[in-house]
């Protein structure tokens, strides 16, 4: 058995994994595939689930990071501890 794809590749795109996805949903909606061909692209759909997931978890984790050094900032700002206008 053969695969089309590579195994999990760490250096993709989320872009690039979400495009891959899409494809496997497509031929396996399509109902062309023979059995072996569907678990074999089920299976790389699931690692590239969860592949974004995690993508997704990172970026959500380092935008909360960014809000809390913008916010801080600007919450002491409009506390007007440092000067008085």
């Amino acid at each position: 058995m053969t695969k089309k794809s590579a195994p999990q590749q760490p250096n993709a795109s989320f872009e690039e994994a979400m495009a891959e996805l899409e494809l496997l949903v497509a031929k396996m909606e399509s109902g062309e595939l023979p059995l072996e061909a569907s678990v074999a692209a089920y299976q790389r759909g699931s690692e590239l689930v969860k592949y974004c997931a995690a993508q997704l978890e990172r970026v959500e984790r380092q935008v909360k990071v960014l809000e809390g050094e913008m916010l801080k900032p600007f919450a002491t700002g409009a506390d007007d501890e440092d000067g008085e206008e």
